[in-house]
């Protein structure tokens, strides 16, 4: 059967109940027709105009709060890409027929993110039911001092809703701001090791603070011209992640200076894990480039593999010393490490799972993603090839789990 092409402006404008588009500067960009009628505007008073200009709070009640809260819920939308449900709201509207007269409203608002092709938010959906009727019991043959007593209640809960809200987002704003002080402390940034230059890239999961348990490591090696690079996954997000990662990368980092190898190193490793709180399952892997014999001697505790991008385009995924996850084995075992050589002009990228793994998705399919857009944009320097891949592998509107990401340009 041929399929039908959709109309998806006619969809808008039938939709019941009242929907608006606004652009992020909150200008109306379109509103449907249920809009339009109940809000007793017409379309052309809407779109191209502030939405506060059209609907501004009543001047003659100074406790109205209705247009400064749906603000900020709008720039909430804006700001962070996620859906915003806002408590009941008493918005006064007034009258276009009679100016000065305004009309007791009720409105519950959900508004929530259009994102557009770069993961920006493109539009708010500002979506709004009308309780007036509900609240006021306007027409109703009991209209009784219950009833009263009813809508006070429901109206007094839902602005208590809305005040326990706004402090929630308070104490997470300044979890946050802890959470960016931390990953910078404890995250390098790093843009040359040795005579490599690199680029480093961590973007958090959508709805997740600026931190979490994904990390990553460049350091000069102890003895002759060689580095390490490594990357670590701890489960969980959020400020405890956080602190198991900061242990983690720390201890690999002195463990490599040390140790004779990777595997060695991820050996100590596992052992320190034993004993961290919250270093179930975790993971890693680690590369020693020995500069001069142009080698990467590599091991990898569960964690996804490196990839090595050739000079000439072929790819090679350094899988050849997989083992379990850190603290998989009770009693430790030695684990294994590979080499393998590369000529000048190579490029190695270490990653999280964050960047190839997809619900109800194969994780070859990932892996052949990733290895695709690496081979196409291999003539970029690190910085531009970084970019590029994220852009191509994540999601628009930001992938469900974090993401480290590391590219030496090797030479």
């Amino acid at each position: 059967m041929e399929e039908k092409a959709i109309d998806y402006e006619a969809v808008f404008r039938a939709l019941p109940g009242m929907v608006a588009l606004l652009t992020p500067e909150l200008v109306y960009a379109d509103a449907n027709e249920d809009f339009q009628h109940l809000s007793g505007r017409t379309r052309e008073q809407l779109v191209g105009r502030y939405i506060f200009d059209v609907f501004p709070d009543n001047p003659s009640d100074p406790a109205a709060t209705g247009m400064r809260d749906v603000r900020a819920s709008m720039l909430r939308v804006v700001a962070t890409g996620e859906r915003d449900t806002m408590a009941l709201q008493r918005y006064d509207v007034e009258d276009p027929l009679r100016p000065g007269h305004w009309e007791e409203r009720y409105w519950s608002p959900i508004n929530a993110p259009v994102h557009g092709p770069d993961g920006r938010v493109a539009f708010v959906l500002h979506r709004v039911e009308e309780v007036t009727e509900l609240i006021r019991l306007r027409g109703g043959a009991g209209r009784d001092g219950r009833a009263r007593v009813l809508e006070a209640e429901l109206y007094t809960r839902a602005r208590e809703l809305q005040e326990l809200n706004e402090r929630l987002r308070l104490a997470h704003a300044r979890e946050r701001e802890v959470a960016m002080a931390l990953q910078e402390a404890m995250l390098p940034a790093r843009r040359q090791v040795g005579h490599h230059s690199a680029a480093v890239r961590y973007r958090p999961a959508v709805g997740a603070l600026n931190v979490c348990g994904d990390w990553y490591d460049l350091i000069d090696l102890v003895g002759g011209n060689r580095i390490g690079v490594s990357v670590g996954d701890v489960v969980g997000h959020g400020l405890a992640a956080a602190g198991v990662m900061g242990q983690l990368r720390s201890a690999l980092s002195a463990t490599s200076r040390v140790a004779d190898g990777p595997a060695q190193a991820l050996d100590v490793l596992g052992r320190y894990a034993h004993v961290v709180d919250g270093a179930e399952s975790a993971t890693a892997v680690t590369t020693f480039i020995d500069c001069d014999a142009r080698t990467i001697t590599y091991s990898s505790a569960g964690h996804p593999p490196p990839v090595l991008v050739h000079a000439d385009g072929r790819v090679e995924f350094l899988d050849m010393a997989t083992d379990p996850p850190l603290d998989a084995r009770p009693d430790p075992m030695p684990r294994p490490q590979a080499v393998t050589t590369y000529a000048e002009g190579a490029t190695l990228v270490l990653y999280t799972d964050g960047l190839i793994e997809r619900r109800h998705e194969d994780i070859d399919t990932g892996l052949a993603r990733l290895a695709d857009a690496l081979v196409r944009h291999r003539g970029a320097d690190p910085e531009a090839l970084a970019d590029a891949v994220l852009l191509e592998l994540l999601p628009p509107g930001g992938a469900t789990d974090d993401t480290a990401l590391i590219i030496v340009r090797l030479s």
